[in-house]
């Protein structure tokens, strides 16, 4: 199968165009600067110049493959609206491409709270909270199988981690460098669902593959991990103490500490026979390379 990969130089996909090539699939992936290009070319894959902007890129890269797979979203939390509006475009435009197709088109979004039990993939994000937007144009997405392609959405947890992730975990590290304790919101007792980037990639493969149309799927291996055990492990590595510190020494991530957001993968597993097999959460911390 030929794929476009949007966010192919990616963090995600970086692990997902290797994935695919392993498995026998041909690669075009979206570029949007010389370094991106190079880097996709050196994974194997064929780069296209383009950004999310560029509709004719999306457009002909989308029509000229066997399938999508859309991974880039502009991570501008400062001008988040437009960073949805940005998606929702790029989305319809992948769609209208594969039009009558049969072709698989597989989005991106995140996975959903769900207050006081953990979330499934039959849910849907609080009203008004941050993933509603990006959870909206996935929908969207899935609502394209009328026109004749197979869409599904892989739906992230907050942590997709590994060596070489600068998300989330990474500016945990780096606040307790900074402020000298490794320090959690609250009791710490609230939970992220967590994912090795190695088991998301197989999960987008077999979504791509096998998924059928309107399929919403969890990359979800760590169920919750309890703040307080991340904090834990990140005060380990850097002799740090660890406690309860205010959610403003967070910055923007002191509000996601604080809320309790476990997520599960079980309908995705018996669907897509799904297994996470790289180390959880807190045992890649333990490996080092976060503070390295």
């Amino acid at each position: 199968m030929r794929v476009f990969v949007t966010g192919a130089s990616g963090w995600v996909g970086s692990a997902v165009v290797p994935e695919l090539i392993g498995a026998g699939h041909q690669v075009l992936g979206l570029a949007r600067s010389d370094s991106s290009a190079a880097a996709v070319a050196a994974m194997g894959a064929e780069p296209v110049r383009g950004d999310l902007y560029d509709l004719d890129a999306l457009r002909a890269g989308a029509a000229d493959c066997d399938g999508v797979v859309h991974l880039a979203f502009i991570h501008d939390f400062a001008r988040f609206e437009a960073s949805i509006r940005a998606d929702a475009r790029a989305i319809e435009t992948l769609a209208d491409a594969l039009e009558g197709s049969g072709k698989p088109l597989v989005v991106t979004a995140g996975t959903p709270v769900a207050p006081g039990r953990v979330a499934t993939e039959h849910d849907a994000p609080v009203p008004g909270s941050l993933g509603e937007g990006r959870d909206a144009n996935a929908k969207a997405a899935l609502a394209a199988a009328a026109r004749g392609l197979r869409p599904s959405v892989v739906r992230l947890p907050r942590t997709v981690h590994g060596a070489g992730d600068a998300g989330f975990v990474a500016r945990l590290v780096a606040t307790a460098r900074d402020k000298g304790v490794s320090g959690y919101v609250g009791d710490g007792s609230s939970r992220w669902p967590a994912v090795h980037v190695r088991d998301t990639a197989r999960l987008y493969r077999l979504a791509l593959e096998h998924a059928p149309a309107g399929s919403v799927l969890h990359a979800v291996a760590d169920e919750g991990v309890p703040v307080r055990d991340i904090a834990a492990a990140i005060g380990r590595h850097l002799d740090l103490p660890t406690g309860s510190a205010p959610a403003e020494d967070f910055g923007f991530l002191g509000g996601i500490l604080a809320v309790d957001q476990p997520a599960s993968s079980a309908a995705t597993r018996a669907l897509l026979d799904w297994r996470p097999v790289q180390p959880g959460l807190v045992a890649d911390l333990d490996e080092g390379h976060y503070f390295a």
